[in-house]
């Protein structure tokens, strides 16, 4: 599913050149769920756009699903990323004047706007929104926005899902809802990537790595480090997110 050769990512600032990716090399087949660790500054988030083609790399080559990402056009990148990846945010990027059932629709595929209705529906329903649909963001608790979020990047089938910190502004519980729903999305067939900051959530993935300075360190996959176990829980700190409100879940 993912091959990524010799992968650098420099960024020019003020201060100077800054490497975000340092020779990265990585594959993973179909089906695997992947966990990418690292402190702050590490490059996970980085690595994550390069996988979905939100950049390109300085130097080295990514592919996707057999496809060179960084070979294409913008307009080729975004049409592939409609219909090969979702992605899932750590703050949502719901709109807050449409509603639950047009937030999510409104990812569907040029052409099959009635066929996108029907999914976001079907995936409401299956989330345990379907009670939700008319409701705006800010009618929402966190917990149900980011059920909103994963619906909607779940809505073209993707063969990939990319999540970015998902449960890093939920309490305990809905984070282990959360997790529940993108490892069903796994169970059925779908590879992930997860990027993470809390140690307990490595134990949905079936593969670790760990970023320093740009560069894998470990990867459980090579045997560097063994599958991580079940620690205590440390949610990350709740915060109020525009758009939705910081109040127990209603579903």
């Amino acid at each position: 599913m993912l091959r990524l050769e010799r992968v650098e990512k420099t960024y020019a600032t003020s201060a100077g050149t800054v490497q975000a990716l340092a020779g990265i090399d990585l594959v993973t087949p179909p089906g695997q769920f992947l966990i990418v660790r690292g402190p702050s500054g590490s490059g996970k988030t980085t690595l994550l756009s390069l996988i979905g083609g939100l950049a390109t790399p300085t130097a080295g080559r990514v592919q996707v699903a057999g496809e060179d990402v960084a070979a294409m056009s913008p307009a080729q990148r975004a049409a592939f990323r409609a219909r090969t990846i979702g992605f899932v945010f750590q703050t949502f990027h719901l709109l807050p004047y449409l509603d639950v059932l047009e937030n999510v629709a409104l990812a569907g595929l040029p052409g099959q706007r009635a066929a996108a209705r029907d999914r976001a529906r079907e995936l409401l329903a299956r989330f345990g929104l379907d009670h939700r649909r008319t409701h705006r963001p800010g009618e929402l608790s966190t917990g149900e926005c980011q059920r909103v979020a994963i619906a909607r990047a779940l809505l073209n089938q993707p063969s990939l899902l990319l999540a970015d910190e998902p449960t890093g502004n939920l309490d305990m519980d809905n984070a282990a809802a959360i997790l529940d729903l993108i490892s069903q999305y796994h169970q059925d067939g779908g590879t992930v990537v997860l990027v993470t900051h809390q140690d307990w959530v490595s134990h949905y993935g079936d593969r670790v790595i760990t970023l320093q300075r740009g560069m894998i360190v470990h990867d459980s996959g090579n045997g560097l480090v063994g599958r991580a176990g079940m620690a205590t829980m440390k949610p990350g700190g709740r915060e109020t997110l525009r758009g939705c409100r910081e109040e127990p879940d209603h579903g």
